[in-house]
């Protein structure tokens, strides 16, 4: 069962960093960029292609899943003729690969000992399932000239794997050695992020395994723990 365990981890880190290699012109990039979208200028939605500049945003009606020869709709981002009467929103789903690390982990207690809260170094591939929502307003600069305003929110779930490091220590051993030492471990769980356009923060559900023989001793081998995690984009 452990040496399935290791398999599996060691499995999954292969596999994201290989899509992570191989599948970087099928995701998307973190932000609001020209690309495929449901737009909602009421509230149904419409499928689009977005072309986005600093200037403004020309939107073309989704046919066969290519944009039309004319666009319907521009938008001006900078100097714009009027107020927008009611805010547009765009939403998106895409593929989300990102760099991970942990950065606090919550243990919990264990063969009576108290809970341990742990900064050890450790670093995973994420892949997960990715929401983005952007929203545009109209707002008036102090002296009453109309501008747009961006927003966005954007959030995922997925599947994280990786190498890092722990203590084992007779503490971590319920005193069954008297060695002190940084062990390597393999680590994999699920997390969920809250986004912003390059990093992004959340919680995590995972479990470590420890890549020796003293994992018959360690108490926190296999052991659930929750965790702060942080990520930066890589697609």
């Amino acid at each position: 069962m452990k040496k399935c365990l290791l398999y599996f981890l060691i499995s999954a880190t292969c596999m994201a960093l290989l899509t992570a290699c191989g599948t970087v012109d099928k995701v998307s990039k973190h932000g609001f960029n020209s690309g495929y979208y449901k737009f909602y200028p009421d509230n149904k939605s419409k499928d689009v292609y977005a072309d986005i500049s600093e200037e403004k945003i020309d939107l073309y009606e989704q046919v066969n899943k290519k944009p039309a020869k004319e666009q319907f709709l521009s938008i001006k981002l900078k100097d714009p003729d009027s107020l927008l009467t009611t805010p547009l929103k765009f939403k998106k789903q895409s593929l989300d690969i990102d760099i991970t690390s942990v950065l606090l982990k919550y243990r919990p207690s264990v063969n009576g000992l108290p809970p341990q809260l742990t900064t050890d170094l450790n670093i995973a591939i994420y892949a997960g399932w990715r929401f983005d929502n952007y929203k545009i307003t109209s707002k008036k600069d102090p002296l009453g000239r109309p501008y747009q305003k961006l927003s966005s929110l954007g959030y995922d779930f997925g599947f994280f794997a990786g190498p890092g490091t722990t203590p084992v220590n007779p503490f971590t051993t319920n005193n069954r050695t008297g060695n002190d030492y940084n062990g390597m471990i393999l680590q994999g769980g699920f997390a969920g992020f809250i986004e912003t356009s390059f990093v992004s923060f959340g919680l995590a559900v995972g479990f470590d395994y420890l890549l020796n023989s003293d994992r018959k001793i360690w108490i926190y081998n296999n052991k659930p723990w929750l965790g702060f995690v942080v990520g930066v984009a890589i697609n």
